[in-house]
């Protein structure tokens, strides 16, 4: 099941920023027709950061979504140039202090994700940020943002009420809480 199924007959880029990429694709689908498929190319890994502080408090970044046309709360989010050589890692400890003015003493890996598999490329690093130190944010020109210091049940109970959409935010609440379950996270 792991061969590819699609025939690539021709491709265009229609169109380019420095953030994505499109390119429409001339195809022959699974069975044969021919077809166009779309594809978004990412330029940024996307970056992702749970914070917990000793308190089991986490902190949430609101902020109006321009493509969703809606406010959103979130984790501290962001990308890493992959043309760039920025490592995932450090686009997200920029980040973190970017949008929250938090500096972490210990990350881990917390999962790795596609966002949106049937029309992108992008792909997604989620970190657990502890050991935490308070500094000065630096939000980008671009970002109107609000920060919450939240307990992290709270934030729990509000992904479970939908009011938490953004997928690498519901994601990684959801891996938090179920390693707090399993007592894999102290």
């Amino acid at each position: 099941m792991e061969n590819n199924p699609w025939k690539i007959t021709g491709e265009k880029e229609v169109y380019q920023n420095p953030w994505i990429a499109l390119t429409e694709y001339d195809v022959l689908n699974p069975a044969g027709k021919k077809g166009i498929y779309g594809k978004v190319h990412f330029k940024n890994t996307a970056v992702g950061i749970m914070v917990l502080d000793e308190g089991m408090n986490t902190y949430l970044v609101g902020q109006y979504r321009f493509p969703l046309q809606a406010y959103s709360w979130e984790i501290p989010e962001g990308g890493s140039l992959i043309a760039g050589g920025v490592a995932p890692l450090e686009g997200a400890k920029r980040e973190l202090l970017e949008e929250t003015g938090l500096v972490a003493a210990h990350w881990q890996p917390l999962l790795e994700m596609h966002l949106s598999n049937s029309v992108s490329d992008e792909k997604a690093i989620i970190y657990l940020a502890t050991g935490l130190t308070q500094q000065e944010a630096e939000p980008e020109e671009t970002e109107q943002l609000v920060v919450r210091k939240m307990p992290f049940e709270e934030v729990y109970q509000m992904a479970e009420k939908g009011e938490i959409t953004d997928s690498m935010s519901v994601a990684a609440i959801i891996k938090v809480k179920l390693m707090l379950v399993q007592g894999r996270l102290k």
